[in-house]
């Protein structure tokens, strides 16, 4: 039976509940912002109640597996604590930054329930909320003085999550120097932007990349956006922009995205919250020391079929279309046929919509990935992992699509609604456990590698690999072919 659970913090006191042999402490303030400004430490009297999520970031549209039935508002920057009831101080503790394309998303999807990594891990774990769309990342040089930021605010609200975190932790029974972050899409691009912000120094110890690379724009991109917003909300200059209805701001954004833009809101090098390309930053060596572990899943793109049902019954001609969109000019003939002939080395599919699926799981997902992995090799252990395992949803048809991996890191697979997307089962749950051990052992030591399945470092050279799926085993350099022809592509741009 659930019970009432209290903790008293630096910040205050929190009161929560106890979960079988978890506490669970939801929608905890950390910080508080003014639109288009950088967030301030939250603070509260007397006994805050924490025993339901907060509100989430105001957003278009929800997410897959989304809280749709919770309240948005813009002060929405809480976060959510799990913790061993009676578990031995101090513990790693893990801090997990959503996805959903800088647009969507929370920390209270069911995705990320964190009592089975506490049960099985002894950790802590905690979800946050921070800003979206362009409420979060609106950039322009008006919004700030000279050496202020003028964008990415909430790049700067994860932060200001993670100093909460520091002076909090340990009195649910955390370590405050054993902070692993970890995050997919376009949490794990938060994540790998964090290796080089100098305002995250010394906040976390690893991180964990799922599914994401930095993913940033110019300020000179961020300009434009913001000025395409102004247009779009009928005001004059963007000051006009902190004061109009959130409804309104929204409705601005949704017809900005639909202008065909690829990249809208997100992150912008503005040379303060971010001072270089991060790619550029990371082969420097910024994060030099951090153990990092990188990966994708083998289908990523397929997750976006069932809204792009023409993608499905593609001829060459449209392949051909397609692809010529986003790869340089020349580079799509050889790109089809070196995918084609890889995939049919192995035996798999090579129709014109299957070479679409795999050609932009690549270009979008994988390639960055290991481009951030050789990167980052150089300065401090770091491991790759390939998803492999494939949903039921569909007949089958998304594979291993984007997001899939989430819940088996979790171990919420094959629970409630989750169950039609993730599978279920002895095999699921088996593959499950091999996860959240690695992820563990992760946390807990820097090192992915477990008795059952040593894990090597990333070598740029034969790239080893950790499949992850019916099967999990170290490979050299799976689907190698591929991504190196996408690769070479995306190197002519």
């Amino acid at each position: 039976m659930d019970e009432v659970a209290t903790r008293t913090l630096a910040a205050g006191t929190v009161r929560g509940r106890r979960e079988g042999d978890v506490e669970v402490y939801r929608g905890i303030p950390y910080a508080t912002a003014e639109r288009f400004a950088p967030p301030v430490p939250a603070t509260w009297s007397g006994t805050l109640d924490a025993q339901e999520f907060g509100p989430i970031a105001p957003q278009v549209a929800g997410a897959q597996f989304q809280r749709v039935d919770l309240h948005q508002h813009e002060q929405c920057l809480s976060l959510n604590v799990w913790t061993a009831a009676d578990g031995a101080d101090p513990r790693p503790v893990m801090v997990w930054v959503h996805g959903g394309a800088f647009r969507t998303g929370s920390g209270a999807s069911p995705l990320y329930d964190g009592r089975w990594l506490v049960e099985r891990g002894d950790v802590v774990v905690l979800t946050l909320n921070y800003r979206l769309g362009a409420l979060g990342f609106l950039a322009h040089r008006s919004l700030g003085a000279e050496g202020e930021p003028r964008g990415s605010w909430g790049m700067l609200d994860v932060v200001e999550a993670l100093r909460w975190v520091q002076a909090n932790v340990a009195d649910f029974g955390g370590d405050p120097d054993q902070v692993t972050v970890f995050g997919e899409s376009a949490g794990a691009a938060a994540v790998s932007l964090l290796l080089t912000m100098p305002a995250a120094n010394g906040l976390f110890r690893r991180a964990i990349v799922q599914s994401g690379a930095p993913l940033t724009t110019s300020m000179a991109v961020g300009e434009d956006l913001a000025e395409q917003l102004v247009a779009a909300a009928r005001v004059k200059t963007v000051d006009d922009l902190r004061t109009i209805p959130v409804d309104d701001l929204l409705t601005a954004q949704a017809k900005v995205e639909a202008g065909g833009r690829q990249r809208t809101y997100v992150p912008v090098v503005d040379g303060v919250v971010l001072p270089d390309l991060p790619t550029r930053a990371l082969a420097s060596g910024c994060a030099a020391g951090i153990p990092t572990l990188i990966g994708s899943n083998r289908d990523e793109w397929k997750l976006w079929a069932p809204a792009d049902p023409r993608s499905r019954d593609l001829d060459e001609a449209g392949l051909q279309r397609r692809l010529a969109r986003v790869l340089p000019e020349g580079a799509v003939d050889a790109v089809i046929d070196a995918v084609a002939a890889a995939r049919a080395a192995r035996g798999e599919p090579t129709a014109p919509n299957e070479l679409y699926f795999a050609i932009e799981s690549e270009r979008t997902f994988r390639v960055h990935g290991v481009r951030l992995a050789d990167a980052q090799a150089a300065h401090a252990p770091t491991f790759v992992y390939l998803f492999d395992w494939g949903s039921p949803a569909m007949r089958g048809w998304l594979g291993a699509c984007h997001g899939l991996e989430i819940a088996f890191v979790f171990g919420t697979q094959g629970k409630g609604e989750l169950a039609a997307f993730t599978g279920s089962g002895p095999e699921a749950d088996a593959l499950a456990e091999v996860m959240m051990d690695a992820w563990l052992a992760f946390a807990r030591t820097g090192d992915p590698s477990t008795p059952a399945r040593p894990w090597p470092r990333h070598d740029p050279a034969t790239r080893p690999t950790m499949v992850l799926g019916r099967d999990s085993r170290v490979e050299q350099a799976p689907r190698d072919e591929e991504r190196a022809a996408v690769d070479a592509a995306l190197a002519q741009a």
